[in-house]
């Protein structure tokens, strides 16, 4: 249990510290997308191989395919009803494709030293539908990688690619609230409270789910399998490959190669 609260607590701070980062400080917008990008290739080795192989195996195909499809459109429906909270005065992203690309709940410009915040992070919800997003897609992977640590099969990889991923995230959903006129205290609170609903996840993973049986620990990796992928075809990649230019494919690889060589310890 102790080893389950220190993983949540590891994973969860990258929550607290990119908050913090966001609202005291302005980043280059291409270091931003490098550090979607890296987090990007961590998720990919980690879905593959400590959701979706772990899912397989506890539960045959069938049952991790319709894990990993029901995580896949969960996600993208409230991942897009988020987008449209996003917008200022809850436009469609058609009609505002002009003026905001990608995903407007991942707002970089509102972190970015060299962009103005769009209007998305000055009077849209920008930064509290990514705090939403973070803790939809969250829950899930801290219960996957409490099952993974229950059952003694390492968990690193995973750990690792949360923590890079919430990072950015942070980062720049603290920024858009910045924008909004919040103050840096209750921005905190906010992340913060989402950090240790996230540790509660690991905890949660590792106690009660970790003994299921396998047919039904399966679900849950799975599902978390489906939101991971889904969250970086929907948020993720567009975002980085939009303002990242060519060195997004090198930090791609970077964190792919990271979290498979920790995947092998």
């Amino acid at each position: 249990m102790m080893a389950s609260l220190w993983f949540g607590l590891i994973a969860s701070s990258a929550l607290v510290i990119g908050a913090f980062v966001g609202v005291r400080f302005e980043l280059p917008k291409r270091l931003l997308a490098i550090l979607l990008s890296f987090a990007a290739g961590s998720l990919i080795t980690a879905l593959a191989f400590e959701l979706f192989e772990d899912a397989y195996e506890q539960g045959g195909i069938v049952r991790a395919a319709l894990g990993l499809l029901a995580g896949a459109i969960v996600f993208t429906a409230l991942s897009a009803l988020l987008d449209r909270w996003a917008q200022p005065g809850g436009k469609s992203k058609t009609k505002a494709a002009d003026e905001i690309q990608g995903s407007p709940k991942l707002d970089t410009d509102a972190a970015a030293s060299d962009k103005a915040a769009t209007s998305a992070s000055t009077r849209g919800a920008a930064g509290m539908a990514l705090l939403a997003a973070v803790t939809l897609d969250g829950v899930p992977e801290n219960l996957a990688l409490g099952i993974s640590l229950g059952e003694g099969s390492g968990g690193l990889a995973l750990l690792a690619a949360i923590f890079v991923s919430n990072l950015p995230e942070a980062l720049v959903g603290a920024s858009s609230m910045k924008s909004q006129g919040r103050k840096a205290g209750p921005i905190m609170l906010l992340w913060s409270v989402c950090a240790v609903l996230l540790v509660a996840a690991v905890v949660l993973g590792a106690g009660p789910l970790s003994s299921a049986e396998p047919a039904t620990i399966s679900l849950p990796l799975a599902f978390a399998a489906g939101a991971v992928i889904a969250s970086l075809a929907d948020t993720l990649m567009p975002e980085a490959y939009e303002h990242g230019g060519p060195a997004v494919a090198l930090s791609t690889a970077a964190g792919f190669v990271l979290s498979f060589t920790l995947s092998l310890a």
